[in-house]
């Protein structure tokens, strides 16, 4: 395969796996989806008690507006507080319930299993590789910023 069809395979193939994954991901778990469950490891990624939804936005990848909206969800299920600030009422911090962290732990051990399934085949040469070209793809989407380059002119 020539590189500029194996470049358009692989933009395209982070797509359709990313929603085979979510379907899947939706199934593991009944009371979290994916998204859900990947916003809490943000928080619990961030390294602080209770970060800003801004913080967790950063984190995974979202819009302050799509985090707001899933740790709602979130404190309306018992997995989070939101609170606000105690110096600036304008920020809204996310805090990990007591049964946040159960329901975590208590699912760990089926996350590992996942996790192993889901990788079943590879080597440590693959998953280096795997590893790299996502932290580069990583790199190269900040460094396009919001797209603006992109967008089509009239």
């Amino acid at each position: 395969m020539e590189t500029l069809k194996k470049k358009g395979y692989i933009f395209a193939s982070i797509f359709t796996l990313s929603n085979r994954l979510q379907v899947i991901g939706d199934k593991f778990d009944k009371d979290l989806t994916v998204k859900q469950w990947l916003l809490l490891a943000g928080i619990l990624n961030s390294g602080k008690k209770a970060p800003t939804l801004t913080e967790v936005a950063a984190i995974i990848g979202s819009s302050r507006q799509n985090v707001k909206k899933m740790a709602v969800a979130l404190e309306k299920a018992g997995f989070v507080n939101l609170e606000k600030d105690e110096n600036d009422a304008r920020i809204l911090r996310i805090n990990p319930t007591d049964m946040c962290w159960e329901h975590i732990k208590k699912r760990e051990k089926r996350e590992i299993e996942f996790l192993e399934r889901l990788f079943t085949g590879f080597d440590i040469q693959t998953l280096d590789g795997l590893c790299k070209g996502i932290s580069e793809l990583e790199r190269n989407i900040a460094e396009m910023g919001d797209g603006n380059d992109y967008e089509e002119k009239d």
